[in-house]
């Protein structure tokens, strides 16, 4: 069947056209000190080198994944880039970054997330470039190992598959937000802030908040992938699934 013929894949880019007027939880342009910012774009770009190249691999394999790394792109781009009311009054947004990494592997999610930051940094003022490195990691790295990890934690525990998945994109898109608030704790914390203490008050902004949003975040990544199910573009009874969810952070890099 094809991927056209479903109508709810039509809602994608009715998302998109709302999207103008998004502005989530990045780190804003010039927030961080430059130190920290040729830190963090240092330390992202070990990651997307190996991650560029395993990706390459990957669709290599079978041409049929073009498809599928393409829904999977489009998932990142329109839940990262849709701003959402949190519960303490600020906005956030979510991610979609644990669908990919679980499909293709995390360190693949590297250059998806490179491409939606740039993106929206220069579209939509949405982050920025200095702080893209910052913003890259935690998303397109810590959310994507760490979802990898958590699928392959219930494959081992035999959990459900549905199960598994929204408890992949569940803690993805929590340890996002925690990571980056160890981010910003670690660049704002000093002589008259502690780091501990730095760290409780952005976690009690932006870690908390996040936790309905998770809960979403965790529906809609079940919701997708049962779709691509019907679709018929998982290749080979979902081999791709096995295969990244089996790789560990090491194998990953």
């Amino acid at each position: 069947m094809s991927l056209l013929k479903d109508k709810r894949f039509l809602l994608l880019p009715i998302l998109l056209v709302f999207t103008n007027q998004a502005f989530g939880m990045h780190i804003a342009e010039g927030f961080l000190p430059a130190s920290w910012s040729i830190a963090w774009w240092v330390v992202f770009i070990l990651v997307l080198i190996p991650g560029y190249l395993s990706l390459k691999k990957n669709i290599a394999e079978d041409h049929r994944k073009k498809l599928l790394f393409a829904v999977a792109a489009a998932f990142v781009f329109v839940l990262s880039s849709l701003k959402l009311p949190s519960v303490a009054g600020s906005s956030s947004h979510l991610t979609g970054v644990a669908l990919g990494a679980i499909l293709f592997g995390a360190s693949s999610m590297s250059v998806i997330g490179l491409l939606v930051l740039l993106f929206q940094a220069l579209l939509l003022a949405h982050g920025g470039l200095s702080t893209l490195g910052a913003n890259a990691f935690s998303m397109a790295v810590v959310g994507s190992f760490t979802a990898v990890a958590i699928y392959g934690l219930g494959n081992k525990l035999k959990f459900n598959q549905r199960v598994n998945l929204f408890s992949a994109a569940f803690f993805s898109d929590l340890m996002i937000y925690v990571f980056t608030s160890v981010q910003l704790a670690a660049a704002f914390s000093g002589e008259t802030t502690g780091f501990t203490e730095a760290l409780v008050k952005f976690l009690s902004v932006f870690a908390v908040t996040q936790l309905p949003l998770a809960v979403i975040e965790g529906i809609l990544t079940v919701f997708v992938f049962e779709l691509i199910k019907k679709q018929n573009l998982l290749p080979v009874s979902g081999s791709i699934l096995t295969r990244a969810s089996n790789s560990s952070f090491t194998q990953e890099l």
